[in-house]
C-alpha cells in the first residue's frame, strides 16, 4: 500500500476517532478499556473476515495479521463480547410497535391513519399493539418509553402517535444504542463501496458547503425535518408493503435486512486551519 494512500487512510481515522474518543471521554472510558474492546474487535474480524479461503483460520495467521502475540490473540478469542441484546430488543420493540400501528388496519382509520387508542380494552387498543407488535413488555412500560421519545401522547384515557418515529428520549442507553447501529451501518456502507463493482455500490450521498451564513441555518434544518422526514416515511410504507412481518407480500427469497438513514451536521469553520 502506498505511503500517499496510508497518508489518507489514516488522516481519515484521525477525524473519524475524534467524535468518538469525545463519547468515550464523556463517559469515563479511559484508553485502556478502549484499547481493549479495538484489540478484541482485531481478533474477531480476523478471525471471521480474513481467513484462507477454504482453510480454517489459525492463531498463528491471526497473529500475524493483526501484530498481537499469539497468546494475547488466544486470550481475546476466548474473551465474551459485551452483550447489549437487551438494550437492542428495546430499541426494536419500540420500531416495531410504532410500525405496527402506522400499518396494520387494525389499528387505522377508514381514511388509513393511525386512530387515537384506548389504552387498554379489546379490541383497537394500545394494550393489544403491544401485545402483538413487542412481544411480552409491559404496556405502561412501552407507553412511558414511547411517550419519553416525542412518539406519543396520552390524552385523557387515550394515546395518540404525534410522531410516526422512534427516536429515543431521555434514556443515554438508547442514545448510546444509535452509536452502535447507526454509525456501524453507515461505516459498513463506505467499506462496501471501498471494494464493490460499479453495478453493486450502495446508495451513498450527502451535500455540503463550507460558506453557509449562520442565520440560515435554522431554516435549513426546519427544511430538513419536513422533507426528510417525509422522504423517510415513504421509504417505510414501501418497506413496510414488502416486510413478511407485516405486509401480505409472500415470497420464499432469503431474508435481508436493509436500512436508510439521513443525518445533519454543522460546525464552525475555522479559516486558518
Amino acid at each position: 500500500m502506498s505511503r500517499k494512500y496510508n497518508k489518507v487512510l489514516f488522516a481519515s481515522i484521525l477525524r473519524l476517532m475524534r467524535p468518538m474518543v469525545r463519547i468515550l471521554l464523556r463517559n469515563g472510558i479511559a484508553y485502556g478499556t478502549f484499547s481493549e474492546l479495538v484489540r478484541k474487535v482485531y481478533v474477531d474480524v480476523a478471525f471471521a473476515d480474513f481467513a484462507p479461503e477454504g482453510r480454517k483460520q489459525t492463531v498463528s495467521r491471526i497473529s500475524a495479521l493483526t501484530g498481537l502475540t499469539r497468546k494475547e490473540v488466544k486470550r481475546l478469542l476466548e474473551l465474551d463480547t459485551p452483550d447489549d441484546t437487551a438494550s437492542q430488543e428495546r430499541f426494536n420493540r419500540g420500531i416495531r410497535v410504532i410500525s405496527g400501528w402506522v400499518h396494520d388496519r387494525r389499528f387505522l382509520d377508514n381514511d388509513g391513519k393511525p386512530l387515537d387508542l384506548p389504552v387498554d380494552g379489546m379490541p383497537k387498543s394500545f394494550a393489544l399493539l403491544v401485545k402483538e407488535y413487542s412481544g411480552d413488555i409491559p404496556t405502561r412500560a412501552m407507553l412511558s418509553m414511547l411517550e419519553e421519545a416525542g412518539s406519543v401522547r396520552l390524552q385523557g384515557d387515550k394515546v395518540k402517535l404525534v410522531r410516526h418515529a422512534f427516536v429515543p428520549g431521555s434514556d443515554p442507553l438508547d442514545k448510546i444504542q444509535v452509536l452502535g447501529t447507526d454509525v456501524a451501518e453507515l461505516i459498513a456502507t463506505i467499506d462496501h463501496n471501498l471494494t464493490a463493482g460499479p453495478d453493486n455500490l450502495l446508495f451513498q450521498r450527502k451535500v455540503a458547503y463550507d460558506n453557509l451564513p449562520a442565520d440560515y441555518l435554522p431554516a435549513l434544518r426546519a427544511l430538513l425535518a419536513d422533507r426528510g422526514q417525509r422522504l423517510l416515511e415513504a421509504l417505510n410504507d414501501d418497506m413496510a408493503r414488502h416486510d413478511r412481518d407485516l405486509g401480505a407480500v409472500t415470497s420464499d427469497a432469503p431474508r435481508r435486512r436493509a436500512m436508510v438513514g439521513i443525518y445533519y451536521f454543522e460546525d464552525e469553520v475555522d479559516d486558518e486551519a
